[in-house]
């Protein structure tokens, strides 16, 4: 498997990556932080060794820390989707 990388992030399994809450329409979950335990269509479910909170991936822009000691900044309008349909999609990139 490929290892994950700014590029093709949004066509990768995101369950067990670190990531912050740079930014959401609910500024209550802006700055927010964890592990990412689960996935659906719509959200993604974080848990920071205390508790879980779901964001909805629509109105959130991610931080993700990626092994190599990156940081990638993803919308998470392009997260929306099943994982097995985003794996599919054609990657128009991300920052």
């Amino acid at each position: 498997m490929n290892p994950i990388t700014f590029q093709n992030i949004s066509r990768h399994e995101l369950i067990g990556l670190k990531v912050k809450v740079s930014r959401a329409a609910n500024k209550q979950l802006t700055g927010l932080s964890g592990k990412v335990v689960d996935e659906t269509r719509n959200t993604l479910k974080l848990f920071n060794g205390t508790r879980s909170t779901v964001i909805p991936k629509e109105i959130a822009t991610f931080d993700f820390h990626l092994s190599t000691q990156e940081i990638v900044r993803v919308e998470g309008k392009r997260l929306v989707g099943r994982a097995e349909d985003r794996i599919k999609m054609k990657v128009k990139g991300c920052r």
